[in-house]
């Protein structure tokens, strides 16, 4: 008889693998099925061109969590994390703002635009980091089930209330704020300088369609900041190897606790028999049987797309399809004979070995979004830029670089043409928006790829291309996401689960949803809810 695992993991992604690795560690006989030739998901690292190896989709860490690095010991699996010092703004007058490490070196900064906002940066700074680490332990949390509340769900509530009442009068007024205003509107009662209020904002679209002036949007703003390296909150950098050495490194540890991951593995459809998941189907048409099934895909392709909406009820079908993912954005990756060099503040400095963002002002991200609102790509968009070969030369031959380019906004709907006919139009004003402020981008270029949301949705799995599996909008967050009754990683399909970033706490390489749901199939297990043995 064909062998029957205790878990089978559909999809290779970051969560999947750290669902497998947390089960398998467990001691259960887990496979993990990858339709693409490669785990990473999203998160990973593949040489496009030969001997450049590009971090294709997700391309910095700052999000994932520490716990999970402890428990599976990463590093011992080759994860190595490099630092990113500087966020640069570069201006099409003067010499950009550079936003350091230091906070001294960033003071000195600010007050050449704003006397004013390098004093209120630190409090500003101080307050974010104070209600992150507040919030940071909901990142880990099983949302409670409100549709049927029980004790656990009023603790938890309880326990939340009990953080945020922590805060103090005048934080507490600031989350609010947070949970209601706009980016901008929230950075305006904070700063003065409009390139400082720009390049920070920008953190509050990036995954979602609205603009930087769209009400809830400051939330997403705080997600950002959750993020942590070695214990220093607000961090982010670039895994050595590319973003797939993340992934590759929670693969190992997974195959260490004898976890088994098939590549090249495409899921057609789950098994059931009556409204319990028994197995899955392969593309090939091969059947694998498992006791339970969990899904690291996005919540629309796991339940309409591997269940089918004849097997779900009406109501639950329903919610998925009102489910949001709207996806916003691409991705240009160069191969490069130089360093792109910046007119603004010249030379191969530290300044460019963070990220760049191409956000010189309010006014130029609101006409991007005004672009997309109306079915067009942005002819100047908003791009977040990294040349990762600056900080790790492995990534390319010697003397040559790579760059990568997250770009918003792309909408998946476009109202005039299709993606395939526009797609090589769409890397030209990439192309043509950098070389405003990089003039010699175009005699550099030696390779590009162009992504767009449909090569998202294509190659990568990512439904209307959005990054996150489901916008991060106030109504999809934590007991709503993905739908309302459905939050705690279970479907209405026994021993059927969700890990992917369409559960709570949402998108970025964070890990969390993995962690989580692992835990929540283990808790079902030792409840007796589901039996392995």
């Amino acid at each position: 008889m064909a062998k029957e695992y205790d878990a089978i993991i559909i999809g290779a992604g970051h969560n999947g693998l750290v669902t497998a690795a947390y089960l398998a560690k467990a001691g259960l006989d887990v496979l993990v099925l990858e339709r693409r030739h490669v785990v990473g998901g999203s998160a990973v690292s593949e040489q496009v061109f030969p001997g450049f190896t590009f971090s294709v989709c997700s391309y910095v860490v700052s999000l994932f969590r520490p716990e999970i690095i402890r428990d599976l010991e990463l590093p011992r699996h080759g994860l190595e994390i490099l630092p990113m010092d500087c966020s640069f703004t570069p201006t099409r007058e003067g010499t950009g703002l550079a936003r350091w490490g230091d906070p001294e070196e960033t003071r000195k900064e600010l007050a050449r635009f704003s006397h004013r906002d390098s004093e209120v940066y630190p409090e500003f700074s101080r307050t974010m980091g104070e209600m992150a680490r507040i919030v940071k332990p909901i990142l880990t949390m099983t949302p409670p089930d409100i549709s049927r509340p029980d004790l656990e769900a009023v603790k938890s509530l309880l326990g939340i209330g009990k953080r945020i009442a922590s805060l103090g009068e005048d934080l507490i007024y600031v989350k609010a704020q947070m949970m209601t205003m706009s980016a901008l509107e929230f950075l305006d009662q904070w700063f003065e300088t409009d390139v400082l209020k720009a390049t920070m904002s920008v953190s509050g679209i990036i995954g979602t369609f609205q603009s930087v002036s769209s009400p809830g949007t400051a939330y997403v703003l705080l997600h950002h900041y959750m993020g942590e390296i070695d214990g220093a909150f607000r961090s982010w950098g670039f895994s050595k190897g590319g973003t797939g050495a993340l992934s590759e490194s929670i693969a190992s540890a997974a195959r260490s606790h004898g976890a088994e991951i098939r590549l090249s593995s495409g899921i057609q459809k789950v098994l059931l028999s009556g409204d319990r998941a028994t197995g899955v189907v392969l593309q090939n048409g091969d059947e694998i049987k498992g006791k339970i099934v969990v899904s690291g895909c996005d919540p629309r392709l796991s339940t309409l797309g591997f269940i089918g909406e004849e097997n779900l009820d009406d109501d639950f079908v329903a919610m998925i399809k009102r489910y949001k993912f709207r996806g916003s954005s691409g991705k240009l990756n160069l191969a490069l004979d130089a360093p792109p060099n910046f007119k603004c503040r010249p030379g191969d400095g530290p300044h460019i070995r963070g990220d760049v963002a191409i956000a010189p002002s309010v006014e130029y991200l609101e006409r991007a979004y005004d672009d997309a609102k109306y079915g067009e790509f942005s002819k100047r968009p908003y791009l977040n830029i990294v040349i990762p070969t600056l900080t790790d030369p492995t990534l390319a031959p010697p003397g040559k670089h790579i760059l990568s380019a997250f770009v918003q906004y792309a909408p998946y709907n476009l109202k005039n043409g299709t993606w395939d006919e526009r797609k090589e139009e769409f890397g030209e004003t990439i192309i043509d928006t950098i070389a405003e402020f990089a003039p010699n981008i175009r005699d550099i270029i030696l390779h590009k790829q162009v992504l767009t949301p449909l090569d998202l949705e294509r190659e990568f799995g990512l439904t209307e291309g959005n990054i996150f599996h489901g916008e991060l909008s106030l109504e999809q967050l934590f007991v709503m996401r993905p739908v309302p009754g459905y939050a705690r990683y279970r479907t209405p399909i026994r021993d059927y689960y969700l890990c992917g970033s369409g559960t709570h706490p949402g998108g970025g390489i964070m890990g969390a949803p993995g962690y989580i749901a692992a835990r929540e199939i283990l808790k079902d297990i030792e409840q007796g809810k589901v039996r392995i043995q």
